[in-house]
């Protein structure tokens, strides 16, 4: 088969979003309103997300770090995203992003459509369907049911990937649950094996367990899902000495 056909997570597009903001807005619309879905930081009455260009940019390779620059600018200009600065430190100047469903719905109303079409696939297999306008959400998502085959199912260690986790995180993910089977399946069928899952889960255990803030992260989502490789390249941070590993009486 030709490599110039999908054999990966393709980014695809509705036409008629597409056809009204322009190819780059409506592709990178449709990104963030993935993020959107499964975010978990809400400020001032929004699901919010933040990325520098850069990061912006390791997803969609095919554009530089103007292209994704212009295109932002353009989404705000048409009131679509709206931009914000939640971070701790002042000096941290990383964007925050949301979009403005209500704006999303208004331009989708003067388009004369009822509803957008669907045939719309999303990195971390999700399937944009048929959706009403007058919803909450002008882009629903669903997660995406993908066919195992027997082999598949027989050869993928789901269980003792998440048991592994479990016991590391003392935590009690499911073994059976779909989301969390979906994102270990997508892992290795890249050609991951189960050392590598593992890897990836002590160096984030030992980097993050202990902190109140980044122990939070130390779920599957997160883990298995398209920074994988990265934790798995990621070098072993230098132990923080703290003043109760000495014995000061000696």
């Amino acid at each position: 088969m030709s490599n110039l056909l999908i054999n990966e997570n393709p980014v695809l597009i509705l036409p008629s979003l597409a056809e009204k903001l322009g190819l780059n807005e409506a592709v990178l619309l449709q990104q963030m309103h993935f993020w959107l879905r499964i975010s978990r930081h809400k400020k001032e009455g929004r699901m919010w997300i933040y990325n520098t260009y850069k990061d912006w940019q390791k997803q969609m390779p095919f554009w530089s770090n103007a292209t994704i620059g212009r295109t932002i600018r353009s989404l705000e200009e048409k009131g679509l995203l709206i931009s914000g600065n939640f971070n701790a430190s002042k000096m941290d100047k990383t964007k925050w992003y949301t979009i403005d469903y209500q704006k999303l719905e208004e331009w989708s109303a003067s388009f004369g459509t009822s509803g957008m079409e669907h045939r719309v696939h999303q990195d971390g297999g999700l399937t944009i369907t048929d959706c009403d306008i007058e919803d909450d959400s002008v882009l629903q998502a669903i997660p995406e049911t993908t066919t195992e085959t027997t082999a598949e199912k027989k050869d993928i260690p789901y269980a003792a990937v998440v048991e592994y986790l479990n016991a590391k995180t003392q935590s009690a993910y499911r073994t059976g649950s779909k989301k969390t089977r979906n994102l270990i399946r997508a892992r290795w069928l890249e050609g991951f094996t189960l050392d590598d899952f593992k890897k990836v889960i002590d160096l984030k255990a030992e980097e993050w367990f202990h902190d109140p803030y980044w122990s939070k992260f130390l779920r599957p989502e997160t883990l298995f899902g398209t920074r994988f490789e990265s934790y798995l390249n990621q070098k072993r941070q230098a132990k923080r000495w703290r003043e109760e590993d000495f014995n000061l009486d000696d």
